[in-house]
């Protein structure tokens, strides 16, 4: 999400992952507890933590420790998050769309934001459910316990006009039928290249930068048969 005047996109490293695609029986029941309304909780609850406490603030509070943010190279986001001033007043954004894994816990949300000096623009953030402490050993995969969302990517640019907004979210989640195995790729020749995958493996995403530090991100959900791509962004190389 384009957040400030210099334009940084947010993102994450990959998520690391076990498949659980194997475990077909245990996904038909995972899909009656993932709830995309979740990761809309997660998404306003950062808006606002944002406008109480500050956009850095809630950033640095919200993001996963290994979170990644691109200034336009890439940084990591806590190290450069950490002890930077806080913007007088902070971006607004609203989420339009939410998708989610067919465990629950992974999710993705995309909408439009606003910065004071009117410019706007959208974003696309990844969330992933992280628990806290030690988890029963005999969980099934659905399970979620305790713990808290945290974003894992975060990214967006800049638009000429504002996104509408729709009259309700639009809400997806990912078939639990089938085996899904996302495609591997090599990055293209000089670029940096980053593919995370929720735990079922039934989402998943890539982000690709260029060496003029162009980008794109993609996200794909599992249909029961193949992957759909949902969101394909494309961020332009940096004015030099």
């Amino acid at each position: 999400m384009t957040r400030t005047k210099y334009l940084p996109a947010l993102f994450a490293t990959t998520l690391l992952v076990s498949g659980c695609a194997s475990q077909r029986p245990e996904m038909r029941a995972m899909s009656q507890s993932a709830n995309p309304s979740a990761v809309i909780a997660a998404e306003i609850a950062f808006n606002r933590l944002a406008q109480e406490k500050g956009q850095w603030t809630a950033f640095r509070e919200t993001a996963a420790k290994d979170a990644v943010m691109f200034v336009p190279e890439a940084v990591v986001a806590q190290a450069w998050l950490k002890g930077r001033a806080d913007p007088a007043k902070a971006v607004t954004w609203q989420p339009h769309k939410a998708f989610m894994s067919c465990d629950g816990k992974t999710g993705v949300t995309a909408g439009a934001w606003q910065r004071p000096d009117g410019a706007v623009g959208y974003f696309t953030t990844v969330w992933q459910w992280q628990p806290k402490g030690a988890q029963p050993a005999d969980a099934p995969p659905s399970y979620m316990g305790d713990g808290e969302w945290r974003w894992v990517v975060d990214h967006g640019d800049a638009l000429t006009a504002p996104r509408a907004a729709p009259e309700l979210i639009e809400t997806r989640v990912a078939s639990c039928k089938g085996q899904p195995n996302a495609p591997l790729s090599a990055p293209p020749m000089g670029a940096k290249m980053k593919m995370g995958l929720s735990r079922d493996q039934s989402l998943n995403f890539t982000w690709i930068v260029q060496s003029d530090n162009s980008r794109t991100v993609t996200v794909r959900l599992w249909n029961g048969e193949a992957f759909e791509t949902v969101i394909a962004d494309a961020v332009a190389a940096p004015a030099a």
